[in-house]
């Protein structure tokens, strides 16, 4: 029994990848024709999966603490306090024009 998998680019969402290396933990990287963008498909550190950016967001809203919000997103809380000032030094540009 065969099973195929089609695969899209994560930054251009393009079906036309190939196969770029296999990484020294093992993981398989691709490579984006159009775009040439590399990328893998499954990632070991949580902060780099998709979707955790935007619950660090959320989980802040929700008064939830830097330590908390690592905890329960299993990253380290330089990363969470790295992205609140992404997010922070993005809305303070809007607001100065």
């Amino acid at each position: 029994m065969a099973h195929t998998q089609t695969i899209h680019c994560s930054k251009c969402s393009s079906s036309n990848i190939h196969k770029n290396g296999i990484r020294p933990t093992g993981i398989q990287y691709w490579r984006c024709k159009d775009c040439r963008h590399n990328f893998q498909l499954d990632y070991i550190y949580n902060a780099r999966k998709a979707g955790i950016k935007e619950k660090i967001i959320e989980m802040t809203l929700n008064s939830s603490g830097v330590r908390d919000i690592s905890r329960v997103l299993k990253i380290n809380k330089r990363t969470v306090i790295s992205e609140l000032r992404k997010k922070n030094d993005k809305t303070e540009s809007l607001f100065s024009i």
